[in-house]
């Protein structure tokens, strides 16, 4: 004696509702990585390409009532905005923060600034650059 198969013959009757859901979950997936890829796309070209300032702490010297520090600037020729520096006490409490100004036409500028404590200063910070 042979027993009736109960399953449905492949093909016949078109996809189950399993591989329809399936197919939309596959096309919902693609449709949302493509977005996250363009909006981590824009941001990245916002935050390079947009960017007209940038610098970096190159060295800085702590004293009693000061902080001395050499920061290299970079911009668009043309550009003019501040850098914020900030400077910590050993416990981490702000001691000092400042804003630099850079103008001109130089594209490079190296600049020692002098950041004013309230208290002996242990680190200095470049908190960001600012266009105007």
């Amino acid at each position: 004696m042979s027993t009736a198969s109960t399953r449905l013959p492949e093909g016949r009757y078109g996809r189950s509702s399993d591989e329809r859901a399936d197919h939309k979950l596959k096309i919902a997936g693609a449709v949302l990585g493509a977005l996250l890829i363009a909006l981590v796309g824009y941001f990245a070209w916002h935050y390079v390409g947009q960017n007209k300032i940038s610098g970096e702490v190159i060295t800085f010297e702590p004293g009693k009532d000061s902080v001395q520090v050499h920061l290299e600037v970079r911009k668009d020729a043309g550009a003019t905005g501040y850098c914020t520096v900030r400077s910590q006490a050993e416990d981490g409490a702000e001691v000092g923060r400042a804003d630099y100004r850079f103008d001109g036409d130089d594209t490079r500028i190296d600049k020692v600034v002098t950041l004013r404590t309230t208290a002996p200063g242990t680190t200095a910070e470049l908190l960001g650059c600012h266009a105007d």
